[in-house]
């Protein structure tokens, strides 16, 4: 529990010390969710706590990815709890884990500034590029963490309704993000016929956390502070099989004469 919190207050000190701002202090009357979000961007806004939970709960765990290996690889050798989570942090600085939802964002603005969400897709896709938010290593349906934060966001749009602009530019936000999913669900099944390439956890991802409040820039230490509950469980779980985890390989190169 103090290391799920402190990577916390140490993500929202880290992001309010980039907008030169003083820290705030933690109210442990709070729930975790609600006061990391105040912790982060100064809100105390009910609805957006709400989405921000479900984003941390929908994060938390989802198997042997890679930072969770990572973290069970350090586990497995005795070290200590820090010291597997500060390794499994290390494994989301690369941008293929953890760090999509800034991207999907640049994709929605883009589409949005093109405005035909069709002819800008077949763009990108004609150009090589990959379709931000679409796909995933696992899954060949939709992802079932997609559902959740995509009704997370839809309620947080139905909260702001009656507050005039931020209302409207919540729904509207959302209506342009089910016509990219769908568009490219349609698109990549014509290019890819054999491989369901559908809405992964980032595509509404970015919608919560931007309606939360936060940047951009700060998705990927959002993550970390989700997904950090998760590589504590799995270090309890390797702690507990006492085994160091040594994958095997097998050399298949020239053979020595």
């Amino acid at each position: 529990m103090a290391v799920t919190a402190a990577v916390g207050v140490a993500f929202a000190a880290w992001l309010r010390a980039r907008a030169g701002l003083a820290p705030l202090a933690p109210d442990p009357t709070r729930g975790h969710a609600a006061d990391l979000l105040r912790l982060a961007t100064g809100r105390d806004d009910d609805a957006a706590a709400r989405a921000f939970e479900a984003y941390l709960v929908t994060v938390m765990d989802h198997g042997m990815n890679a930072s969770t290996f990572t973290a069970r690889v350090v586990a497995s050798t005795g070290s200590d709890l820090v010291s597997a989570v500060t390794a499994a942090v290390g494994a989301l600085k690369g941008p293929l884990h953890g760090g999509a939802p800034g991207p999907v964002l640049d994709m929605l603005d883009a589409v949005a500034a093109d405005g035909d969400a069709e002819r800008w897709l077949r763009a990108e896709l004609a150009a090589g590029r990959r379709i931000m938010g679409m796909g995933h290593r696992i899954y060949r349906v939709r992802d079932p963490r997609a559902e959740v934060l995509e009704g997370a966001v839809r309620a947080l749009a139905d909260a702001a309704v009656g507050r005039g602009a931020e209302g409207e530019a919540r729904a509207a936000r959302l209506g342009l993000a089910r016509e990219v999913e769908e568009t490219a669900e349609r698109l990549l099944a014509e290019r890819h016929p054999d491989r369901p390439m559908r809405a992964n956890v980032e595509l509404y991802t970015a919608l919560v956390l931007e309606a939360a409040g936060l940047p951009r820039e700060a998705f990927s230490p959002c993550f970390a502070a989700g997904r950090v509950v998760g590589w504590c469980a799995h270090v309890a779980e390797q702690r507990a099989t006492g085994r160091l985890i040594r994958p095997a390989s097998r050399y298949v190169g020239p053979a020595t004469p």
